[in-house]
């Protein structure tokens, strides 16, 4: 009896030490993890002289608006803001109805080709033609230089519709469809009202994946787009942590203290177009948390 009460306490001793050294851990990695983006947030509240001059570490100081002010003068970010809303809107549509139209199908025991088209996308994971072939197909489909070319290139990718295609078979039962199939719903009917009402949390996640995809995306515009009027908000938000392209052009006439006072403001300008661009993702999290921790379970061990 006090043999097992020794263990006992050794183990809850051992469980203790595990839990604090734990806790200091993720504490550490915490604040890692957390005060480069907490340092974002104070900088652009803080006086471009205090950043400059690097005395801003916990808290803000001379709080301003200023950069903000700046960024809202700045036209091509209120372009970008707008290129990026529609392309984020319309290609995550896109992407959704495309995703949901390939693993809906490979979904089915009874759509006999599955076997083989899902080995051809798997290879596709595995081998692809590369940029340059890429680049001549949107080419030969006269898409450069056009707002498509942010949306088309992209619009499927095959590691989601892997994911929903495991969504759909794990949790739509054989016995909805039969049931289903006997009130006389045909297979397009059977998707849209029993498949898609059931599938929320899979498509929330989905969309989630594709929608950041989209707004964080700036590499597509410079390989695809010429036009200025047609580039997202990343490719200026990338001019001016870059180039400070907003700032140097402003520059000339002024004397050194001018100059100067601009430097500086450039410095809290890119804090604060960082936090303008981030906001909008998130502020759409929260609504779609719930079906995020759903989704994301797809494939753990069910009781």
């Amino acid at each position: 009896m006090n043999k097992g009460k020794t263990e006992k306490i050794k183990k809850s001793y051992s469980d203790r030490v595990f839990d604090i050294v734990n806790i200091i851990i993720m504490l550490a990695l915490l604040v890692i993890f957390l005060w480069p983006l907490w340092f974002v947030v104070i900088a652009s509240f803080s006086n471009p002289n205090e950043v400059w001059n690097g005395n801003v570490i916990l808290l803000p100081k001379g709080f301003t608006l200023s950069a903000y002010e700046a960024v809202s003068q700045y036209k091509m970010i209120w372009t970008g803001y707008k290129n990026t809303i529609i392309y984020t809107v319309v290609g995550t549509f896109i992407n959704l109805v495309m995703t949901i139209c390939a693993a809906y199908p490979l979904s089915r025991k009874d759509f006999v080709p599955r076997n083989f088209l899902m080995f051809i996308f798997m290879l596709t994971m595995y081998f692809s033609g590369g940029l340059i072939p890429t680049y001549l197909v949107v080419s030969k489909m006269h898409l450069l230089n056009t707002p498509w070319a942010m949306m088309i290139p992209g619009a499927v990718s095959i590691y989601n519709v892997i994911i929903t295609r495991t969504y759909f078979v794990n949790s739509i039962p054989s016995s909805l469809q039969e049931a289903a199939e006997l009130d006389g719903a045909n297979t397009f009917q059977f998707l849209m009202k029993i498949v898609l009402p059931l599938s929320k949390p899979i498509i929330a996640v989905i969309a989630l994946y594709y929608a950041v995809g989209h707004w964080n995306d700036f590499f597509t515009a410079l390989i695809y787009l010429n036009d200025k009027e047609l580039m997202p908000l990343q490719s200026f938000l990338r001019d001016l942590l870059m180039s400070n392209k907003m700032s140097l052009n402003n520059m000339q006439g002024l004397d050194a203290a001018q100059a100067e006072a601009k430097m500086q403001l450039s410095q809290t300008l890119k804090y604060s177009a960082i936090i303008v661009s981030t906001v909008p993702v998130l502020c759409i999290y929260p609504f779609i948390q719930k079906y995020f921790v759903k989704g994301v379970m797809i494939g753990s061990v069910k009781g």
